[in-house]
């Protein structure tokens, strides 16, 4: 029997003796939560604190990763361009060889279809290669705080039908980050994700840059992985400000198997409007309680 399951007995066999215990439902609930947070946080070496990880902008690895962690993402999304739609996919891997270092490599795709007569529609394309370390240098089970550095590097690439074209590499993007996230009482998890974004042209040499920062708000459900909550995707550019209201809900299909279903609801229609994202996380080897 999984831990989900016990819980879930546990629930009911509460709601109907209640008053046998001299509990009520809400206080067993808790209880199931500390239970879950405990096993997770207590049941090796390091200390780790259990954070909500979003879907869209989601991490490297856990926060506190443990040596011998690993996890598998697919990711499948379509956004409405206004006179096109483009669809993109990813697949990404990603491990901690060691203690609170996390590493990983993806691979995202982009494809477009036309829906006005007219329209300049962007070539299909590998969008790269992308490689990215995160080390979580404070992690504090009593405050319930982790902090962490990070640093993507992804190798840009032009479109499918420029390939023999010349160099196959678009540019290079350097990518800094640092993430800030705390867990009020045992549900209710916040987490700030935040850096700039420096693009170097391949050829001419020509540098762009961007200042993220993405917020985050979940609810993770009593003595579960599954949550509902909302990414607030922010880019700072020159004198530009786009923002991007991503909704969202994480559901646990198996021990190692979980699905996570976005919207995208831009706040200003300028490049993009509605969008939706999917991503299946397949963590093999896991046991309830390695992962929060």
């Amino acid at each position: 029997m999984t831990f989900l399951r016990f819980c879930g007995a546990v629930t009911c066999a509460a709601a109907t003796c209640s008053t046998l215990w001299g509990q009520t439902v809400p206080d067993v609930q808790e209880a199931i939560d500390s239970l879950y947070i405990d096993e997770i946080e207590q049941s090796a070496e390091p200390d780790k604190v259990l954070h909500a990880e979003p879907l869209f902008i989601d991490l490297i690895r856990d926060l506190g990763a443990r040596k011998g962690e690993k996890e598998w993402n697919v990711g499948f999304g379509i956004t409405d361009k206004a006179d096109y739609d483009e669809t993109t996919a990813l697949v990404e891997y990603e491990w901690a060889p060691i203690d609170r270092l996390g590493l990983e490599v993806e691979l995202p795709f982009s494809f477009h279809y036309k829906t006005s007569d007219g329209a300049d529609t962007p070539g299909d394309k590998l969008e790269g290669l992308k490689l990215a370390a995160q080390y979580t240098f404070l992690v504090s089970q009593r405050h319930k705080t982790s902090l962490a550095l990070g640093y993507i590097h992804e190798l840009k690439l032009v479109e499918f039908g420029q390939y023999g074209d010349g160099s196959p590499y678009k540019s290079n993007v350097f990518n800094p980050f640092l993430v800030a996230a705390k867990r009020f009482g045992d549900n209710w998890h916040s987490l700030v994700y935040t850096g700039p974004q420096i693009e170097r042209r391949n050829g001419s040499g020509a540098i762009d840059s961007r200042w993220d920062v993405n917020t985050n708000f979940h609810y993770m459900i009593t003595g579960t992985r599954n949550f509902i909550g909302v990414e607030l995707n922010k880019t700072f550019q020159r004198d530009d400000f786009d923002m991007t209201v991503r909704p969202q809900l994480r559901l646990g299909i198996a021990d190692d198997l979980l699905i996570g279903i976005v919207a995208g609801v831009p706040v200003k229609r300028e490049r993009e409007r509605l969008s939706m994202f999917m991503r299946l996380i397949y963590e093999p080897g896991h046991r309830q309680g390695s992962k929060g």
